[in-house]
C-alpha cells in the first residue's frame, strides 16, 4: 500500500481505468457512447471519446497488460518529474494517440477503437529519455535489448503496422501517444533531453 501511495497519479489512474473498464463491460451503452469512434466524433462532436476511450478496455487482459505498463514505468516517471508534470504528460499522450488515429482514419466513420495504450505509450517513452540503456523486452522479442532500441523498434514497427488494412490493433495511438510523450516530456522537464543526450554520448564513448 505505502508503494501506491508514493505515486498518487499512477494509482489513480490505474483505479479510474479499472473501474471505467469493469463499468463498460458489463454496460454495452456506456461502452458505445464513449469509445473511439470516428463518425460520432467528426458528425457529432462528440470529443468527449477522445478522453474518455482511453480509460475503456474490450477484456480483462487487454486491461490488466496496459495497467501493467503503466505501473511499472508510470511509477517511475511519476517519481522523477512530479505528478503535475507526469499527469501533464499522461494527458498529452492520451490525447495525441487518439488525434493521431483520428487523422488517420478521418475517412472511415466505422472505425472504433479503445485502450489506454496510446497514453502508456507515452509514459514508456518518457521512461526511455530518462534510463535509455535500461534493458527492457517487449513481446514477441524473446531477449532484452537497451530502452533506446527498444523504443525506436516501437515507434518504427508502429508506422508500418498502421499503414496495414483490417488491423486488430490500434498502431496509430500507440505511434502518435509515443511522439506526444516524448514531446511532452522535454517541454515540461527539459533536463530529460539533456539526460538523454548525456547517456547516448557515454554510450558512444564521448565525454
Amino acid at each position: 500500500m505505502d508503494q501506491f501511495l508514493l505515486i498518487p497519479v499512477t494509482s489513480l489512474l490505474i483505479v479510474g481505468n479499472v473501474i471505467a473498464s469493469l463499468i463498460a463491460l458489463s454496460n454495452p451503452k456506456f461502452l458505445d457512447r464513449n469509445l473511439f469512434h470516428v463518425g460520432p466524433i467528426l458528425e457529432r462532436r462528440e470529443w468527449h471519446r477522445m478522453v474518455t476511450s482511453g480509460f475503456l478496455h474490450g477484456g480483462m487482459l487487454h486491461l490488466f497488460v496496459n495497467m501493467y505498463v503503466l505501473f511499472m514505468f508510470g511509477g517511475f516517471v511519476e517519481r522523477v518529474m512530479g505528478p503535475v508534470a507526469y499527469l501533464i504528460v499522461y494527458c498529452a499522450a492520451l490525447l495525441g494517440g487518439n488525434a493521431w488515429a483520428l487523422l488517420e482514419n478521418k475517412s472511415k466513420p466505422n472505425y472504433r477503437a479503445l485502450g489506454a495504450s496510446g497514453a502508456t505509450s507515452g509514459i514508456v517513452m518518457a521512461f526511455i529519455l530518462f534510463r535509455p540503456f535500461e534493458p527492457l523486452m517487449i513481446f514477441p522479442i524473446p531477449f532484452f535489448m537497451p530502452a533506446v532500441v527498444l523504443g525506436l523498434v516501437f515507434v518504427i514497427g508502429s508506422a508500418l503496422l498502421a499503414q496495414r488494412e483490417n488491423k486488430a490493433i490500434g498502431h496509430e495511438a500507440h505511434l502518435g501517444g509515443a511522439l506526444a510523450g516524448i514531446l511532452a516530456t522535454i517541454l515540461v522537464q527539459p533536463g530529460a533531453l539533456s539526460n538523454f543526450s548525456t547517456e547516448i554520448a557515454r554510450a558512444l564513448g564521448g565525454s
